[in-house]
């Protein structure tokens, strides 16, 4: 008898159902942490998306104003009224060419994580495997862009 070894083994089958049941424990939790992780990562990216404050002084200080990704207000620091412009529907109010791209790359972003989040319906009608490649694809294209 070596040290260590038990004194009988189990046979090869039963040791393989022990094995496939470890693994689909195991691949359902990391399936359950990836699909809370792109939650996630969708919260972010819509609420980077919409936010209109991202540098700048808020609506109730008495500062000049600020700027989001395609929004940005101008303040009259005398009375403290906000002139607000842009809108992602119209391109022409974006001030410059770097905030059109990201405000594009950033929404391209957004709608295909949503989307993404939309493929785990998929789940009920195709193997795992297939949803997995699905939106790990499409999670690859949302933060290449």
């Amino acid at each position: 008898m070596i040290p260590g070894m038990p004194a009988t083994m189990i046979p090869a089958s039963e040791a393989a159902k022990i094995y496939q049941t470890n693994y689909v424990r195991n691949s359902r939790a990391i399936g359950v942490l990836w699909a809370i992780s792109t939650m996630i990562f969708a919260i972010v990216n819509v609420v980077c998306f919409i936010t209109p404050y991202w540098i700048g002084d808020g609506a109730d200080s008495p500062q000049s104003g600020y700027f989001g990704l395609f929004h940005y207000c101008i303040g009259n620091g005398i009375t403290r009224e906000l002139t607000c412009q842009g809108s992602f529907t119209e391109l022409q109010t974006i001030p410059s060419g770097a905030f059109k791209a990201a405000s594009f790359f950033i929404g391209m972003s957004m709608m295909l994580v949503v989307s993404c989040i939309g493929c785990f319906l998929l789940f009920f009608f195709c193997r795992t495997g297939t949803v997995y490649k699905i939106c790990g694809w499409m999670q690859l294209a949302a933060a290449g862009s």
